[in-house]
């Protein structure tokens, strides 16, 4: 039952950060009707400002503070992902309203593939570290309630508390500000939204920084954990399935999506792996995706579309 609950454990926080990944494609669908394909990119480029910048602080100033040096790589990087956000709304979606949905879904493709390669060419293809001083040890809890308690994670925790925070400000931003409520004003109707005066453009541009926001967090997170590099962008498209499984429309579906996926491929790797040969983790989120495309294709929680003839 120990090693059961581990499983799941562990499996609910990696769930956390699929989901933060997945906030950043339900966000931007919801304000702009695109898929955005970029978003694994986002992450991936903004945990290599974050890695870049805090080793290069240091050596550029002169102090030791490793807080300091995070703190003010978290800004810049920060900044750099709101610039990022500008630049395309500016170039490309501007010049792609009311263009098919296919054409949008290119136009991300591309915006990923940019990103990439503007990321190696700026911060180099090598494998950096993100060190902000998350605990890495594993903690034992539990030990009177079960024999030898349970191993958990110190570092997979403040990751799982981390996206809780972020999720609840997120939460508290489109529930009480006036920039929220224009974003679900965008989100239900874009020419009702246009028609009251709330500027199309400038929405995408918020939009899209709070979804470069939520990169940057799930970014420096992976980061810690595994290191930055590129194939951190592949692990960041896990939150595909999770939106498909959630709702493309419904922050609360890619919280659920999520936390399915992740425990999911925990418990299914370590019990049907040694049946199946193993990699279920691998594939399992994109099988239990194609799964609800076929029976539930919005989702769990997004909006069933009804055509009226």
């Amino acid at each position: 039952m120990a090693f059961f609950l581990e499983t799941v454990i562990g499996g609910l926080m990696a769930g956390m950060l699929y989901s933060l990944v997945a906030i950043g494609f339900v966000l931007i669908y919801k304000a702009s009707g695109v898929f955005n394909f970029a978003q694994g990119a986002m992450v991936l480029f903004a945990a290599l400002a974050m890695a870049r910048f805090s080793a290069w602080y240091p050596l550029w100033f002169g102090f030791e503070s490793l807080l300091l040096a995070n703190l003010l790589a978290f800004l810049t990087a920060m900044v750099i992902m709101v610039v990022v956000a500008w630049l395309i709304e500016r170039l490309a979606l501007r010049h792609l309203v009311n263009q098919e949905g296919v054409t949008l879904l290119m136009a991300t493709l591309g915006i990923a593939y940019f990103l990439d390669g503007l990321g190696q060419t700026l911060f180099g293809s090598d494998i950096y570290k993100i060190d902000v001083g998350m605990p890495k040890d594993p903690l034992m809890a539990f030990q009177g309630t079960f024999e030898g308690g349970l191993l958990v994670s110190q570092e997979d925790l403040v990751a799982a508390g981390i996206s809780i925070v972020l999720v609840i400000l997120l939460a508290l931003f489109f529930q009480k500000t006036d920039t929220g409520r224009a974003l679900r004003a965008v989100a239900d109707d874009h020419q009702a939204a246009q028609s009251i005066g709330i500027p199309l453009n400038r929405i995408w541009v918020i939009v899209w920084s709070v979804a470069g926001f939520a990169a940057l967090v799930a970014g420096v997170i992976w980061g810690s954990k595994l290191g930055v590099q590129f194939s951190l962008s592949l692990v960041a498209l896990k939150a595909l399935p999770v939106v498909i499984l959630g709702g493309l429309t419904s922050i609360p579906g890619a919280i659920v999506g999520g936390l399915l996926i992740g425990v999911g491929e925990k418990v299914s790797e370590i019990y049907l792996g040694p049946l199946l040969g193993g990699g279920i983790e691998i594939w399992f989120a994109y099988v239990l995706a194609l799964l609800f495309l076929l029976v539930r294709p919005q989702g769990l929680f997004g909006e069933k579309i009804i055509d009226r003839v």
